[in-house]
This record gives C-alpha cells, structure tokens and sequence, in this order.
C-alpha cells in the first residue's frame, strides 16, 4: 500500500504526460506515412526523368519538413518526463526500458536526422540515385525511431525477457529478443505505423482535393491523389489486421482493458462484439443495472476477437474485479482471483521484499531465503500491493469506451472513402464531385481524431498500470510539489499550442503557396 502519496501529485504528473503525448502524437503519424510517399514518387521522377514528379515531390517533402521539425521538439520534451516526472519508474524498469530508446536514438535517429539533411538540401549537390537513397532511408529511419518506442510501450503493456533483482529491486533485462520480439510489440508497432501511413494518405488526398477544388495544380493533384489512395488502401487494410491482433493481445494480457473497450460489466460466454452503443452513465460497479441505454451487437464476434473461439468466455469488469473461473479450451478450470486477494498476496511480496533486504543488511542468511521464497511466490501481484482498493484497477470506462468505437467507426469510414477514390481517380472523374473532394479535405482533421483515439484506447485502457500489473502510476511518480507539475503543465500547454498553431499556420501557407514557390 502506497501511504503519504499526494494524489494531486500522481493526477498532475499523469496529465502533464498525456498533453505532452497528445500533442507529439498530432505531428508523428504523418511524419511516418508521408515520408513513403515521398520516397514513392521521388522514385517515379528517377525512373521516368519527368519534372512533374519531382515537384510534386518537393512540395510534400516542404509539408513534411515543417511537421518534422515541430515533432521532434515535443518527443524530446516527452522522454525527459519520465526522469522528471516519472523517477520511480524509471530506477524499476530503466535496464529495460531504457535501452530500446537508447538504440532509437543512437541508430534510428542520427540515421534519419543525417539523410533528412541530404533530402532537402542535396537537390543538384549528389546524383539523382544517391539523393533517391537518401529518402528512402529517411523514411525508414523515421519508421525504426518509432519501432524502438513501440518496443518499450509494448514493453510496459506486456513485460517480457527480464527478471527483478531484490538486491538492486529493480528489473532487469534477461532476453533482448523476447523484448524485441513480443507479440505485444511487434503487433503495436505495424498497427500505429500503418495507422501513420492512413494518416498521411488521408492528408495528402484531402490537400490535392482543395487544389482540385480550386482548379489549381490539377495534374500534380490527380497524381498525388492516385499514389496517396494506392497506399491508403494497402495500409487501412493492414490497420483492421493488426486491430484485430491488438484485441486478441489486449485479451490474453490485459482483460480489463479489453473489458472498458465494450463496456462489458458482466462477463459471457459467446460474447457479442458490439457494432454501436451508448452507455449507461449511472452505471455503478454490482449494481446489477445494464450497462447500455442501447446497443447494436454482432453475435459472438467479441469471443472470436479475443480467443479465437465463438464460444469462449469474456470477463468482464465485475468478473475481473471480483474474480472469476471459467473453462479454457483444452477443458481444465482456470480460476483468477479477485483484486482483493492481488492486492492481499502483493502486499505479501513488498513485505517480503523489504524483509529480505533487511536480513541481507543484517546478514541474516536464513530470514533472507525465506524472505526471497515469499516474494517469488507472489510477485506475480506485485504491483497490486501498492493499490488500497480494488476498484482502483477499474480504468476510465467512457473514454476509453468511446474512443475505441470512434476509431474503429472512422477506420472503416477510410477504407471506404480510398476504395471511392481510387476508383474515381482511375475513371479520371474524381475532380467532377466537389462534394467527394469537400469530404476528402474534411478528412484531415477525422484522421487525427482516429489516431489520437488509439492511444487514449492503448493508454488511458491499462490504468492504473505504468507496467502491467506490476507498478502502478501510484508507484511510478517522482517525489515532487504538485505546484511544479501544475506550473510546468501550464507552460508545456501554453508553448505546444503556439508551436500546433504555428505549425497549422505555416502549412496553410504553403499549400496555399501551391508547389511553384
């Protein structure tokens, strides 16, 4: 049990981190698609040696330099929170967590930051084939800085490959490739890199929509609108894939997040996965009251999602919360306890750590073993001891509700909108539907509604847990005067919306510019 904790202090900390994650995550995803796109027409003007195509690529490639320079400033101010804001976490698990970021940005990083400088400043200074080069290894620099990132959040989703040292009582890493390698991660990263490349496609064709718009650039916009809808396409169909890896991880790893995202109280089996709803807001935990004013569900769908079986058991809050037993499919009875008894056996294991530490400090051979025995038995909870109730593992459940099916709804609004453009483009009649061509600018800012939805679904979903079950954001935050984080998160707010307006303002500009300036 976590005593003396500021509960300002943790809620401060906690909403300073997810301004500085919003905003970053408003520049990223289009940094990772666009660059693709560049690279891909780049790569038609070396082939083809046809002028169009390489201001074509100029122009996105100005869009993007404006993003990039913005984003990188807010991702740099986002790991130094986790030292400032977040020092606890960081002595528990930064062996681990670390060290994938440390590769971001000694390689993924100094590889994009030195190729971006000849993307935009070797016009005419390097051959056509080396500039080329140069663009394609920006992108995918960009891409591997994101790669690394997502290793760690999968990471803290899913803690793999490393053990705790009651010594040190920190964890360390056992298994660089169990890490690098986890479902948990590499399912995160292809899913929010293609959700990237939906983003960056949506806005490329929601900008050579305005051009057609206004009659102006009109060949460069039915080209940009054609490579952009190709790559749209390909990547909205490997977001629903990987959605649907996402939730049967979420199931395995983190039932109670997979509980929030269907607002799902009481557990079933053959659960229906569903299509629209509105939640009961008076709804309160046992209270036996339905948890939707009205819903729209398809039939077993959730249980196919999360265990691949049509009959299988979904828990749900009130089952997670007050413990549960079903039966898996190979037939034997699983029983999961209740939070109450987690938190019961996690505070077990902190008292054994702190009484093994002591022997050690002492000497005392005999109490240490015992000591060490108690707390491998239950460590599994760990984390659980440093709760005081046990609805404290209950996430935000509207939110987190609400922004997985606004996801969800827009994704397949895409998909639909790069089939019609696709088609449209081909038949060479796009430009004669102003009202398609106003749909597609009104994109723009629906993409980003959908990619920052993910992450509230990823992140506010797994509260209270920093790291899955073993440190909660109680645990996690550093010992500061509430007063400072509310400071410095006026400051940060004040500072990212004058650099997100001035971004907004600078590309507006140079759209309206248009590629011959």
């Amino acid at each position: 049990m976590v005593e003396n904790i500021d509960v300002t202090l943790v809620d401060w900390s906690r909403w300073q981190f997810a301004l500085t994650a919003i905003y970053h995550w408003l520049f990223v995803p289009l940094t990772l698609g666009i660059t693709f796109i560049i690279a891909i027409m780049e790569t038609i003007y070396v082939q083809t040696g046809k002028e169009e195509w390489k201001k074509m690529t100029k122009f996105w490639m100005t869009l993007f330099g404006v993003n990039f320079a913005i984003g990188v400033s807010t991702g740099i101010i986002l790991e130094f929170e986790f030292g400032t804001n977040w020092s606890n976490y960081s002595w528990f698990v930064g062996d681990i967590f670390g060290a994938p970021l440390a590769i971001e940005g000694i390689m993924a990083f100094f590889m994009e930051s030195t190729f971006i400088a000849i993307m935009f400043f070797g016009w005419n200074k390097v051959s056509k084939k080396f500039h080329l080069v140069s663009t394609w290894l920006t992108a995918i620099g960009a891409n591997l800085s994101a790669l690394w990132i997502l290793i760690a959040n999968g990471w803290m989703q899913s803690p793999v490959g490393m053990r705790f040292n009651p010594d040190t009582a920190r964890n360390e890493m056992m298994n660089f490739w169990e890490v690098f390698l986890s479902p948990v991660a590499t399912n995160k990263f292809v899913h929010t890199i293609t959700s990237g490349f939906l983003l960056a496609s949506i806005f490329v064709i929601g900008v050579s929509a305005w051009f057609l718009i206004k009659n102006r650039e009109v060949i460069m916009a039915k080209k940009s609108i054609l490579i952009a809808s190709i790559f749209g396409l390909i990547s909205t169909l490997m977001v629903i894939m990987t959605g649907d890896g996402s939730a049967y991880q979420v199931a395995q790893k983190q039932p109670m997040k997979l509980a929030a995202m269907e607002g799902l109280y009481e557990g079933q089996e053959g659960a229906g996965l569903l299509a629209f709803a509105i939640l009961d807001g008076d709804k309160e935990l046992n209270d036996g009251q339905d948890e939707y004013l009205m819903k729209i569900e398809i039939p077993k769908l959730l249980s196919v999602l999360g265990y691949r079986d049509a009959n299988a058991f979904v828990p749900g809050v009130e089952d997670i919360v007050n413990g549960y037993e079903y039966t898996d499919q190979e037939g034997k009875l699983i029983q999961e306890p209740s939070a109450e008894e987690k938190i019961r056996q996690g505070r077990i294991a902190i008292s054994a750590l702190g009484s093994y530490r002591d022997a050690k400090k002492a000497e005392n051979t005999q109490v240490a073993d015992s000591s060490l025995k108690v707390l491998n038995k239950h460590f599994k909870y760990f984390g659980y001891g440093y709760l005081n109730d046990p609805k404290d593992i209950i996430p935000n459940i509207p939110m987190t509700f609400y922004a997985f099916h606004i996801m969800v709804m827009l994704g397949f609004l895409f998909l639909a909108y790069f089939v019609v453009a696709l088609v449209m483009i081909t038949k060479n009649t796009f430009h004669k539907h102003k009202w398609l061509l106003w749909i597609g600018v009104m994109m723009i800012p629906l993409a980003y509604l959908a990619s920052e939805a993910g992450w509230i679904v990823a992140e506010v979903g797994r509260q209270p847990w920093v790291i899955q079950d073993l440190m909660p954001t109680v645990a996690a935050v550093s010992r500061l005067n509430a007063s400072t984080v509310q400071i410095t998160f006026w400051l940060f707010a004040a500072v990212f919306t004058v650099l997100l307006i001035a971004e907004i303002k600078i590309m507006l500009t140079q759209i309206k510019k248009g590629p011959n300036h």
